[in-house]
């Protein structure tokens, strides 16, 4: 398993923002990450990359714990937030460039995808020579998911990549991720379920920092529309 994380939890003070949860994603697997807004994904995907540490539990990538042995780890893993930081002052091409020095540092450097190889690849050709501040949402975005592509990590955590954009960009987004799909294990977090829908080939599914689902799409779908399942098991009104 690419993805293995076991008994979960994080406090936060007294609240358990994610509370006991188990799942393992393998290879090939697109897996949806769905829930009301402050049900624990992003937390989640945080502790998965690293960022934040559990307050129990284990996470494992590619075999290796992240907590042992994070910088290893992180090595395997692509990560797109939802905040999606970027140095705004800077040019498209010199971004990217930049994080291709950093990545120089490890040993790994021949895996490396070119610069332009890469902007062709997410669509950033006509944006390159401009400075990041200047782009749409859109193309934010690709610029971060460029970022998150370049290392050729066998594993992507995409944080609500599709939110805000408009609808062809959308389109073009998921295009994106199903194409990586392939050879990765993508853990793709979002609250909307036609994003779920149109992407993910799993779907697990979190309320109050528990999962109380996780099956394939088509499972889920056997009885009732997605939208009804979410609703009756989270309570949520709309999403």
């Amino acid at each position: 398993m690419f993805i293995e994380v076991e008994g979960l939890v994080k406090l936060y003070g007294a609240q358990k923002a994610v509370n006991d949860i188990s799942f393992s994603i393998g290879k090939g697997e697109i897996v949806g990450f769905l829930g009301p807004n402050g049900a624990g994904k992003s937390t989640t995907m945080k502790m998965i990359t690293g960022y934040l540490q559990p307050t129990e539990g284990s996470i494992k990538v590619y075999g290796e714990s992240i907590i042992a042995k994070p910088i290893l780890c992180k090595q395997k893993l692509g990560y797109l937030s939802e905040a999606n930081p970027l140095y705004t002052d800077m040019y498209v091409k010199e971004y990217l460039h930049f994080i291709e020095g950093i990545h120089q540092t490890n040993n790994d450097a021949s895996k490396l995808i070119a610069v332009p190889d890469l902007i062709e690849m997410v669509g950033l050709g006509i944006e390159q020579h401009k400075k990041i501040h200047q782009l749409s949402k859109g193309y934010k975005q690709r610029v971060g998911l460029a970022a998150a592509l370049m290392h050729q990590p066998e594993v992507l955590i995409l944080d609500e990549p599709t939110s805000g954009l408009d609808p062809n960009q959308i389109i073009e987004i998921r295009n994106l991720i199903k194409a990586q799909g392939i050879n990765k294990s993508i853990l793709f977090s979002s609250h909307i379920l036609q994003e779920v829908e149109a992407i993910c080939n799993r779907v697990i599914i979190i309320h109050q920092g528990k999962i109380v689902a996780d099956e394939t799409l088509e499972q889920l779908k056997a009885n009732q529309s997605l939208e009804q399942v979410f609703r009756s098991l989270t309570g949520a009104v709309s999403v």
